[in-house]
């Protein structure tokens, strides 16, 4: 079975078993939400273990959890520096046009003429529009807003995403 990464226990939150997770899903509202199940990986542990979402709230840049069963700090606390993940059975249909990160991150960033730019290293959420960050080799990373005019096509099944990189966002 495939798992897939929405988030690491980096603490736990007060003594009633809250733990603090620092997300890495695209969708936190949706995945965090009170009666999801979420698997639990600890390190060293040959199982993950299922558990239940009891409670989700923002605090910070955290969101805050708490596990049915686990409603204790000396229940949770061993946690800390696990992985939640989700089953790939979990994974939501997107509309056309929308890309989980782990789809994103990655890819090749070829130009318009056909040349490898470098790779899709990470995704900043800026709030007007993504950003895709492309590492590239002796050069400093080249930052790509995703609009219409920058992305051209995204290409999942053979690695590659082409892009139009406007004038004097290459210097």
């Amino acid at each position: 079975m495939n798992y897939y990464d929405i988030g690491k226990i980096v603490n736990t939150h007060g003594i009633r078993g809250e733990v603090r997770v620092m997300a890495t899903t695209d969708f936190p509202e949706e995945r965090f939400r009170p009666g999801n199940v979420v698997y639990l990986f600890e390190k060293g542990a040959k199982q993950p273990l299922e558990l239940e979402i009891k409670s989700h709230r923002k605090h910070k840049n955290f969101d805050l959890l708490v596990f049915k069963g686990y409603e204790n700090i000396n229940l949770i606390e061993k946690y800390k520096g696990s992985d939640l993940k989700v089953t790939e059975d979990q994974q939501e249909e997107l509309e056309e046009g929308s890309y989980y990160y782990r789809e994103i991150i990655g890819l090749d960033v070829i130009d318009q003429t056909g040349e490898v730019i470098g790779q899709v290293s990470e995704i900043m959420e800026t709030g007007a529009n993504d950003v895709w960050v492309v590492k590239r080799r002796g050069k400093k990373e080249l930052l790509l807003p995703v609009i219409p005019d920058v992305i051209q096509e995204v290409d999942i099944p053979n690695n590659k995403l082409i892009v139009e990189v406007p004038e004097g966002l290459d210097d």
